[in-house]
């Protein structure tokens, strides 16, 4: 369980507070207007954020202070995280090992989880030598070896055309059932938000709101999301 205890973030002309509870193993999309602080509140949660007041917690662990590396998270965001000069395979590397010092049984994991995505024939490649799609699957695999329990997705898949975003949304949900991972997807998409979370999150107004059904949220949208959805 992801617990966000009266938490505060604030920057030059911005505040945001949120004080909710998503399940364990949930499925949560975040949505709302461009500028409301949806990434802002995927930073915090990962820790590239401190917040000004109020404590983040995990499983009941208050994570509010830990570096980034130490939290139980992994975090996807639009531009893929790859490092132009490794390979793929190395880049998956570095989700075990920093240094990629890696043992035979890791470079085992490495070549399962890129035939999991589907890149079985590619962990040789740049990154630059990969689709934008295949570049979205070399990231997920890499999220699918660190197996942490909670998934952070800030429009990783924005770019990509709309049915190759729903084959990447499938995919991501069946690595979340597998490894019964918390994901919480930042998307300006409801059709993204319908397809892949049952619950979402509403960013606006300065407010996190807790999660709702996601279809019972769009049938009977708050004024906030009827604004953003132009309805």
């Amino acid at each position: 369980m992801l617990h966000l205890d009266h938490l505060h973030l604030t920057e030059p002309g911005f505040a945001l507070r949120a004080d909710l509870t998503v399940p364990k193993g949930a499925r949560v999309a975040v949505i709302g207007p461009s500028g409301a602080g949806k990434s802002t509140l995927l930073n915090a949660i990962a820790g590239f954020m401190a917040p000004t007041a109020g404590r983040i917690l995990w499983q009941g662990a208050e994570l509010t202070a830990l570096p980034p590396g130490d939290r139980p998270l992994t975090i996807l965001f639009q531009d893929q995280n790859l490092f132009p000069h490794l390979t793929v395979a190395q880049n998956l590397g570095l989700g075990l090992s920093p240094r990629l010092r890696l043992s035979p049984d890791q470079h085992k994991a490495i070549d399962r989880a890129l035939e999991r995505v589907g890149l079985a024939s590619l962990g040789s490649r740049l990154p630059s030598q990969l689709s934008g799609g295949q570049q979205g699957r070399a990231a997920l695999a890499r999220a699918l070896l660190r197996a942490r329990p909670m998934l952070l997705l800030d429009e990783p898949f924005a770019a990509l055309g709309p049915a190759l975003k729903a084959d990447m949304l499938d995919l991501v949900s069946e690595v979340a059932a597998e490894t019964a991972a918390t994901v919480l997807m930042v998307t300006h998409d409801p059709t993204d938000a319908k397809r892949f979370a049952d619950q979402t999150i509403l960013v606006a107004d300065g407010i996190a709101h807790p999660p709702q059904n996601t279809a019972e949220l769009f049938q009977n949208p708050p004024q906030a999301l009827k604004d953003y959805l132009g309805s």
